[in-house]
């Protein structure tokens, strides 16, 4: 299935991307690989994970403190954000 994201998804991918990286050589690739695992397991069990509101649903990283926020379309997967666990948590709702 494909797999879209919206603006501020990608966004905030390449910021958090960018972040672990200054943090740590080596820690940006580790962060995008585990943003990979979440997209490859929601793109193989679309309906497996927690709705967070409506009819979007969450997908936890297993390594760092983000969720991949989306929602199941007829043709593809869209991406609202990638967000962490323990900032603002609503934001992406408007």
């Amino acid at each position: 299935m494909k797999v879209i994201f919206s603006a501020l998804a990608a966004k905030e991918l390449r910021d958090a991307r960018g972040y672990y990286e200054l943090e740590f050589t080596g820690l940006g690739a580790r962060f995008s690989a585990d943003v990979q695992a979440a997209i490859a397991r929601i793109v193989r069990y679309p309906a497996a994970w927690n709705v967070e509101r409506g009819e979007i649903r969450r997908c936890l990283l297993q390594r760092f403190p983000y969720k991949v926020l989306y929602s199941v379309e007829p043709d593809h997967i869209f991406v609202i954000a990638i967000a962490h666990q323990h900032r603002k948590p609503d934001y992406w709702v408007d």
